[in-house]
């Protein structure tokens, strides 16, 4: 026998999209594909020859920069967008769970190509050296850590550098564990989420 609050969840189900909308399934797949990208040139950077790892680094800094500006607009469209519910029956821990670490991803994805634009900007070479966004436009260092004293610009780069890789280990752990429980869901639990962002 069906309580009022099954009734009343059985309609706010109802109601609730089942999919992610065009625009969040484009930028979740887009944002993706950058960043494995942009590991994959992290990781070969500094095995590569001399003269091929300056255009990969700088490669590296506009895809950041472009993952940075795609995530902004990505929160803004799920605050403005109701996203699909889980499915019932996973267990309020999970959900919990789930939304903790969707947070969190945000938050990394915004704290990692900022920490990067700041290391960039303490580099000492900086001034020299302007950052061109995919070749096309120059793109603006943070003015105040460029301009600041020498001796305290290159303890921040030190720092910045060190902000950024420990960010990236976090990324690299937090995508396995998103990965992992969405193909957990899939093939162990038959609960597929997959389906709400499938294009």
């Amino acid at each position: 026998m069906n309580t009022r609050a099954d009734t009343l969840t059985d309609l706010t189900a109802a109601a609730s999209p089942q999919r992610y909308t065009r625009t969040a399934i484009t930028l979740h797949w887009l944002i993706a594909l950058l960043i494995i990208v942009n590991v994959a040139l992290a990781l070969s950077a500094d095995s590569l020859p001399d003269d091929w790892a300056r255009p990969v680094i700088d490669t590296h800094k506009s895809i950041g920069i472009t993952v940075l500006g795609l995530a902004l607009l990505r929160i803004l469209w799920r605050v403005s967008h109701k996203p699909p519910p889980l499915p019932r029956e996973f267990p309020s821990w999970e959900k919990i769970a789930a939304h903790l670490a969707h947070f969190v991803l945000y938050l990394l994805m915004i704290a990692l190509p900022l920490s990067g634009w700041l290391h960039d900007s303490a580099w000492k070479d900086a001034a020299t050296h302007p950052m061109h966004w995919f070749g096309l436009f120059q793109w603006p260092r943070i003015g105040y850590v460029m301009n600041l004293d020498p001796t305290l610009k290159e303890s921040l780069h030190d720092r910045f550098g060190a902000l950024h890789t420990w960010l990236g280990y976090a990324l690299y752990a937090l995508l396995a564990m998103h990965i992992g429980g969405a193909l957990k869901h899939e093939w162990m639990d038959r609960k597929s989420v997959l389906t709400r962002m499938k294009p």
